[in-house]
């Protein structure tokens, strides 16, 4: 299922995993296991792949 969603709660309660994009690329794959707001929303907002981040492609 994919589930698209700017509510963070539902994101984080309904999701196994999240893929963030940032100007039209995946910046993020963050598993359960390593769910946080902030983490989220580094890579949502391609901060995390600036500072030298795994990005998938």
């Amino acid at each position: 299922m994919l589930l698209i969603s700017s509510d963070m709660l539902e994101l984080i309660g309904l999701s196994d995993r999240i893929l963030t994009l940032y100007e039209g690329r995946v910046t993020g794959e963050i598993d359960r296991a390593e769910f946080s707001e902030e983490k989220i929303m580094r890579h949502a907002a391609g901060i995390a792949a600036t500072e030298g981040a795994a990005v998938h492609a």
